[in-house]
């Protein structure tokens, strides 16, 4: 069978979740399903990642703005799986062609506009989001992270339960608990990092709720913040009024700005060594397909402070702290607890370990092999 993969993020946004699930793809698919020939479809002339070497690649000239997006997704992508004679094409984010000459797998990660009023946007990202949701249910097969994004997509788009097919996430290999401690040492350096500190990375949209993490570190401060500070890594956008507020001044507004340390963005290389700097990793997303950061600390050996928003429960089982978004107080007791109960520490360190060792990216890359399989026999 030969597979069409749209290959638009690993051009233009390699680093970003959907970029690094297609890379996990593109290494793991060809080792699980060799039977199969897989055909990157990628824009422009740019160079790609690594990982698009271990298979065939179709270029497409086109743009790279917004509506050159659409355009790739809609028409040029359906093309070129004429063009290359497909069996399948598979959209590994949510973009669907409304109309395609083979059938169409599309991995859905989250429904966020259709969930979140704020993360709707202008007029022209209600009408991109209109025409993804329109195309979704002429899918042959929709691949959802978790079960939680399962359910979100048969209420909110009204897809049948049997047109779904979980498959979850994982994280790469090197995402462990061991490793140099010169490396690491020398990598936390780079950033500034002192000794030992409460760890949150990620983004700071309004979803992640980082006003609500710093609102908590002001009833943990006083207890930890001295020896542990608050480090909180990934870049910070312009306040903007909407999704993004200026965390530097409520850090100030909230009187924890002197135990709070924002590093700014982190390469995704040095990830696994902060990670495994920190005390605990705090994550307090109030909305997630999969959340692959908790996920992430626990490979790490890294005990976590997490929400039971969206799908983490599901993800975390019962490896981590999960506490409601909004109970900040909570959240700095479970920051304080993990920093001063060793015994609390080390059991959510080793049930971590034990979770995370149940996700890989081979079982993803089987799953959505057989899923492949299956589309095409409907």
């Amino acid at each position: 069978m030969r597979l069409a993969l749209n290959g638009w993020f690993l051009a233009h946004h390699p680093q970003t979740g959907t970029g690094q699930y297609l890379r996990a793809l593109l290494t793991h698919l060809p080792q699980v399903a060799p039977q199969h020939e897989v055909v990157l479809v990628a824009p422009g002339d740019g160079a790609l990642p690594p990982e698009a070497e271990a298979v065939r690649v179709h270029r497409v000239r086109c743009g790279a703005g917004d509506l050159d997006k659409v355009w790739f997704e809609q028409r040029l992508f359906p093309a070129a799986c004429r063009a290359l004679r497909a069996d399948l094409a598979h959209v590994p984010h949510w973009a669907p062609p409304l109309a395609s000459p083979v059938p169409v797998v599309v991995t859905v990660h989250d429904v966020i506009p259709l969930i979140l009023p704020e993360y709707r946007g202008g007029a022209r990202s209600r009408l991109y989001t209109a025409l993804v949701t329109a195309a979704t249910p002429g899918a042959a097969l929709i691949l959802a992270d978790s079960a939680a994004t399962r359910r979100d997509i048969v209420e909110r788009i009204g897809v049948p339960e049997d047109k779904i097919r979980t498959v979850p996430l994982a994280v790469d290999a090197r995402y462990t608990a061991s490793h140099d401690w010169r490396e690491d040492d020398a990598i936390r350096a780079k950033y500034g990092l002192p000794e030992a500190y409460v760890l949150y990375l990620g983004g700071f949209d309004a979803r992640k709720n980082v006003r609500a993490l710093l609102s908590a570190w002001t009833w943990a401060a006083g207890s930890i913040g001295e020896s542990y500070p608050l480090v909180l890594g990934g870049a910070l956008p312009p306040p903007d009024g909407r999704l993004f507020e200026d965390y530097r001044a409520l850090a100030e507004q909230f009187e924890v700005a002197d135990t709070v340390k924002f590093i700014g963005a982190v390469a995704e290389a040095d990830k696994p060594a902060i990670y495994r700097g920190a005390a605990v990793f705090v994550y307090p997303s109030r909305y997630e397909g999969f959340g692959l950061p908790p996920l992430e600390a626990m490979a790490c050996g890294v005990p976590v402070v997490t929400t039971d928003a969206g799908s983490i429960g599901e993800v975390v089982g019962d490896a981590a702290f999960l506490i409601d978004p909004q109970e900040t107080r909570k959240f700095g007791a479970g920051l304080i607890t993990c920093v001063v109960e060793p015994s609390v520490s080390d059991h959510l360190k080793a049930r971590g370990l034990e979770r995370a060792r149940l996700f890989s990216w081979e079982r993803t890359a089987r799953e959505t092999a057989a899923a492949y399989e299956a589309a095409v026999g409907r």
